[in-house]
This record gives structure tokens, C-alpha cells and sequence, in this order.
């Protein structure tokens, strides 16, 4: 009988027993001899120094486990906000997550994160009430909690579905499954059909079981077990032509570039070639040169792998996280990106090409840290999620590769839109050198960021050429006029072009481009925007108050108060440049007793812009990466033409 591949995620509010429940599994799968703890910095998953120093889940390693008839390739993901990117990213690859909540907290602000991401991607979702041997553990007010703040589809599942399914158990399925509930009446319901029931309206997402126990004490895990092998099926085809994700990069100790990807469709063996798009959206033709399967630090090497695996390859050169590989080219936008950008302050002995490649290494690794080097300012900047992760990057910069940094304070990360719209053009006629192109500039949908639409006719310019005038708009976030921060939320279009049969080379439509960018940017009505964050708060009704004058001062909305018990539960939303502090403030009168929530709700318009515009102090006309004037060619000599006057020099050319 040929092995079922389940790729299982563990994800949880920071200190809901997440590890020490992966320790559980894995023990009891004969995975490890010795279960390890958090707190005795030895646990199996968490085994970069890092994660045993600060007793935290930061990266998304992963184990294999074998039950029963499957191997299971386990997934713990990091429960801090400030490394959700990473947790997102594996999620994509997951047949299953289970979620774990602490007995005592109940659902906390990242828990509800975690579900709207699963819900986003379809994954199915089974619930874990672990620590039920604390004091004050209450499974009941927690399933309630999941019921009335999650899902209203969370059932109870206590024992072992081997044993002996509950009538209560029956009963809140049949409801859901019609088959079901006719074979329920008539007293036919077998217990394969009951199972295979659950298990397929689980898989649709349609009910999530919800099971309890304690991982430190080790109670309930055994029952977790079996009823996770029983309800839970994936079904891959070998047979088809190679397909696969990638979830992460990474380097070995010895610096080789690690691919890491789940295979959707088909199987894949050393030395064969993958086709895939690289992020300038050329055709890669790559070959593999190693496959291994990790199990926490450790590999092994295998010369085959098939659908369902989640594997490493070595050989790969230019795919990203995210990035889709042979017969699947579905790249899904990351739904948690940062709203945060702060200054690389590194040794000016060192040289700015070494830092940058060291920090491009790390980019390699967590692509929503968006590395860029600003020429005009002489600095380097990344984006961030929080302070915690700006230190966790100090320390691995040190020791990956000896590099002392220190980070400046976090600041809000803008980004500009154009109202309406606008044509820009832009000329590229260096001698020896051609190229034209037109554009038509407009606004796009909010959160879409930059999109191109090829609206130009084949006799005009050849396909070759539209291509990279299409690359060249989506290949890098382009700047502002406003700010220098980056343009969002336009759709360009390209109406036309010209190009030279002999003079014309590839690099020119890149400058053409750029400047024809640039110039529409000049002509249009330009808009400065700022991050929002969608908020929930919990407190009790003697703070109702406070919060409600914290939020009108933050220049946020909210919703009228939810009243459960004691508990008042506000939602709304808030610029992050009013918000971003105010977790620790929360905390503070409320004596720790107040909840937040906080996941980035896309960008409206600034409300300070013109603050905003004059302390950036960007000057437009000062930028080395950016032009908005055009050149041309005369009597063999070329000479600038200033943006308002390049439209009328284009119709005489």
C-alpha cells in the first residue's frame, strides 16, 4: 500500500503550547526518543539558537512523522506577530492546520489572524484546546469563545473516534451532510460512512472538530492522533506533469541556496530540468542537482520525489517564495505585508556591496523585508513587522555573516496613487541607442498595486519589445513624485511604441519606460497614502470609555461596542501611524488585562500629507534611479528634453 502525504501546520497565539504540543506528536510517532521543552531550550523544532535564547518560534521548520498508513510532514510555524510573513508563507502549502488555543487565554489577536489566513487559502482547520491542566482552564467558555469569535461550525470531539463516535457527534454533522442524516433516521449510519462524512466535510471546510488535552502533562494527544489520521486525506496525482510551490529558500551551513516546495502534481528526480518565470518575468530553464527531506536539522537525500512531498532542492537559482514551478504558474498575493520601513546602520568601513549582499541573502529568504538601496540618500532600508524582528535580525546579520548593524526607529511606510487619468511618454535616443514608448496612466482598484495591460498593436512595435515595456512596469516598485515613496494602485496601459531595426537594444525600453512612467507621474493628480490597521479590542466595560476617546483621537472608526458579559469588544480601524504604539499603552491601563488585535488593512488616503510631504523633503528633479525628461537625437549629438516639452519633440521625431 503506497504512502498517503499530509502536510499538517501548527499555528498559535505566542505561548499557547504550540511546541511542546509538535513535541507530543512527534514522540509519539516514534519521531524522537526524548520530548523536549521550550523552556529547557531543547526542543526538537526550535532548534536555531535563536528560537532556544528567546524560547520562541521564529522560523517554519519543519518534521516527518508516520501514522498509520501516512507520513505527515509537520509544519510549526512562528506565533509572534513580527514574523507572520514567515507563517504565511508555509500556509500556502499546507493540507491541513491545527490550530492551538490556551485553555486560559482562550482566542487572542493572533489566533483570529492565523483563521482569516486559513480561510483565505482554504485550508481545512482542526482545533487543539491545549494547557486544560492549568488553573482556570475552561474548555467549554473556550469552545464558545471559537464558536461565537471563529466559526459557528466548532464541535467537541473528546476520545478517540476509534472507539466510539458520540450521538452528539452524529447529530451536528448529519446536519451538515444530507446522506448522513437519511442513513442517521433510518438507523443505517455506519461508522466508516460517519467517518468519511466528517472527514469530507471537514476537507470542505463545511465543520472543525475541536479536541482538548494538556501537551506539558501529556493528556490527549494519543486521541488527537488517531481522530487526525481518521478524519484527514489528501489525494495527489503522480501521473500528471511535474507542479510545485515554493514556501522558503534558505541556506545550508555551507552557504548552498536550499529551494524548499511542496509538489502539487507529478513527481520530480535529480538532474531534471524545471521551467519557471523568474521575478523579471524571463523563462528560467534550471537543473535539479539535489533533492533532500529535512526532519528538523536534519536530511536525508533521495533521487525521487512525488506529489504530496514537501522537499528541498538544490540547483535553483532565482525562484522566490511564492513563486509557482512547472505546470502551475498561480502566484496568490501575501495578504501580511509590512507597513514599516526602518534604516540599516551598518559600518561605513564595510563595503555597501558587501552589506547588500548579505541583506539580499536574507531577502532571498523573507521576501517582504524589501531591501533597497536608496542612491539619492546613500542609505539602505528594509521593511518590517515590529522591534522584535529588528532584533532578531541584528543577531542573525552577526552571526551568519559577521556583520555588526543596528536598525533605526520604525517608520510608517507610504506609498503614492495618481486620481483619474493621464498619458506619459518617454524617448530614449542616445546615439547608437532607440526607443519610444507611450502609456496610458490610471487609477486602479485600492490594493492592487501596480498592474499593465498591453494595448498596443504588433505592427506598431514587435511582441518582443512589449514584453519588456511590460516587464519594466512590474519588475520593482517605482517612486512617487510626492515622497519618493513607492506608486500603487495604477493600472498602465501600453497604447504604443517605436523602436529602431538597427539602433535598438533591449535596455533601451527600460529607460524608455522609466521615463515615460515618470512623466505621466509629472502630469497627473498625484495623492499620498498612509497604512490603516484593522483593529479589535477587548476590555472590560469600566475602560469603554478610554478606548472609545483613544480611537477618535487616533483619528480611527469603530463599530458600537459588542457587549459579552463583562467584556466589551470594539472593531473598527486606525492610520498605523496613530496605532502602532498602542498595544503597550493598552496594556498599561488596563493592567494587562486588554486585548489588541491589529492586521494591516491596506492604504487610504493620508491624512497629514502635506507634514508628511514637506519632512521627506523629496526633491523629484534630484533622484539618480528616476528622470522624467526624454532624449533625443539631432545631427548626431543627443540632448535633453525637459517632460512638458518631450510630447511635442516625439510627434516632430
Amino acid at each position: 500500500m503506497s504512502k498517503m502525504y499530509k502536510t499538517i501546520g501548527l499555528l498559535a497565539h505566542v505561548d499557547a503550547g504550540k511546541t511542546t504540543f509538535a513535541e507530543q506528536l512527534l514522540f509519539h510517532t516514534n519521531s524522537i526518543r526524548n520530548r523536549g521543552r521550550v523552556d529547557h531550550k531543547d526542543a526538537f523544532l526550535d532548534s536555531h539558537e535563536l528560537e532556544r535564547a528567546r524560547g520562541i518560534t521564529i522560523f517554519a521548520d519543519q518534521a516527518v512523522m508516520s501514522y498509520g498508513s501516512s507520513e505527515y510532514c509537520l509544519i510549526d510555524t512562528p506565533g509572534h506577530v513580527d514574523f507572520s510573513a514567515e507563517m504565511e508563507r508555509a500556509i500556502q502549502v499546507m493540507d491541513y492546520a491545527v490550530i492551538i488555543v490556551s485553555a486560559v487565554e482562550g482566542v487572542e489577536g493572533h489566533t483570529e489572524t492565523v483563521w482569516q489566513l486559513l480561510q483565505k487559502y482554504g485550508i481545512p482547520v482542526v482545533f487543539f484546546i491545549n494547557k486544560t491542566d492549568r488553573e482556570g482552564a475552561d474548555v467549554a467558555s473556550v469552545l464558545e469563545q471559537i464558536r461565537q469569535q471563529l466559526t459557528a461550525d466548532a464541535f467537541l470531539l473528546t476520545g478517540s473516534l476509534s472507539d466510539e463516535v458520540a450521538e452528539e457527534v452524529i447529530e451536528f454533522n448529519a446536519e451538515r451532510d444530507e446522506p448522513l442524516l437519511n442513513a442517521y433516521l433510518d438507523g443505517h449510519a455506519s461508522t466508516s460512512m460517519i467517518l468519511s462524512s466528517i472527514g469530507s466535510l471537514l476537507q470542505r471546510r463545511m465543520v472543525f472538530p475541536v479536541m482538548h488535552g494538556s501537551a506539558l502533562q501529556d493528556r490527549g494527544i494519543v486521541d488527537f492522533l488517531d481522530n487526525l489520521d481518521l478524519l484527514t486525506e489528501t489525494s495527489y496525482d503522480t501521473g500528471a506533469s511535474f507542479a510545485a510551490r515554493v514556501y522558503k529558500i534558505r541556506h545550508d551551513p555551507q552557504g548552498v541556496r536550499l529551494t524548499f516546495l511542496k509538489i502539487l502534481q507529478g513527481k520530480l528526480s535529480v538532474r531534471e530540468e524545471i521551467k519557471y518565470t523568474n521575478m523579471s518575468g524571463e523563462e528560467q530553464l534550471e537543473k535539479i542537482t539535489s533533492i533532500r527531506v529535512y526532519n528538523g536539522e536534519k536530511n536525508a537525500f533521495i533521487d525521487e520525489a512525488a506529489a504530496g512531498q514537501l522537499i528541498a532542492v538544490t540547483g535553483l537559482t532565482m525562484v522566490s517564495a511564492g513563486d509557482s514551478l512547472g505546470d502551475f504558474q498561480e502566484r496568490m498575493p501575501y495578504e501580511l505585508v509590512p507597513a514599516l520601513k526602518s534604516k540599516v546602520i551598518y559600518d561605513r568601513t564595510v563595503s555597501i556591496r558587501e552589506v547588500l549582499r548579505c541583506f539580499r541573502i536574507l531577502e532571498a529568504e523573507d521576501p517582504a523585508l524589501g531591501v533597497v538601496w536608496d542612491e539619492l540618500l546613500q542609505e539602505l532600508h528594509i521593511h518590517v513587522m515590529g522591534t522584535i524582528q529588528l532584533e532578531v535580525l541584528t543577531q542573525v546579520t552577526q552571526e551568519r555573516f559577521g556583520l555588526s548593524v543596528q536598525f533605526g526607529k520604525p517608520e510608517i511606510l507610504y506609498k503614492e496613487t495618481i486620481q483619474g487619468k493621464t498619458l506619459g511618454y518617454g524617448h530614449f535616443e542616445p546615439l547608437g541607442h532607440y526607443a519610444e514608448v507611450h502609456l496610458q496612466m490610471e487609477a486602479g482598484p485600492a490594493g492592487s498595486g501596480v498592474s499593465f495591460v498591453n494595448g498596443c498593436h504588433p505592427s506598431d512595435l514587435s511582441v518582443g519589445f512589449q514584453n519588456l515595456v511590460g516587464q519594466h512596469v512590474t519588475e520593482k516598485d517605482h517612486r512617487g513624485i510626492l515622497t519618493g515613496s513607492p506608486i500603487t494602485d495604477i493600472v498602465i496601459t501600453l497604447l504604443t511604441g517605436r523602436a529602431h531595426n538597427k539602433h535598438t537594444t533591449g535596455g533601451d525600453f527600460r529607460e524608455a519606460t522609466l521615463r515615460a512612467i515618470r512623466q505621466g507621474l509629472e502630469k497627473a493628480d498625484n495623492r499620498l497614502l498612509e497604512p490603516y490597521y484593522a483593529f479589535k479590542i477587548k476590555v472590560g466595560t469600566e475602560h469603554i470609555g478610554r478606548v472609545m476617546s483613544d480611537i477618535q483621537q487616533a483619528q480611527g472608526t469603530f463599530e458600537a461596542p459588542e457587549m459579552i458579559g463583562d467584556t466589551a469588544i470594539f472593531t473598527g480601524e486606525a492610520p498605523v501611524a496613530a496605532f502602532m504604539d498602542y498595544a503597550s499603552e493598552l496594556a498599561s491601563f488596563t493592567k494587562g488585562k486588554g486585548a489588541l488585535t491589529l492586521r494591516l488593512n491596506g492604504y487610504n488616503p493620508c491624512r497629514t500629507y502635506q507634514d508628511i510631504i514637506a519632512n521627506k523633503n523629496y526633491n523629484k528633479n534630484a533622484d539618480p534611479e528616476y528622470t522624467s525628461s526624454s532624449i533625443f537625437c539631432s545631427k548626431g549629438k543627443a540632448f535633453g528634453v525637459e517632460w512638458h516639452e518631450a510630447e511635442k519633440y516625439m510627434i516632430r521625431s
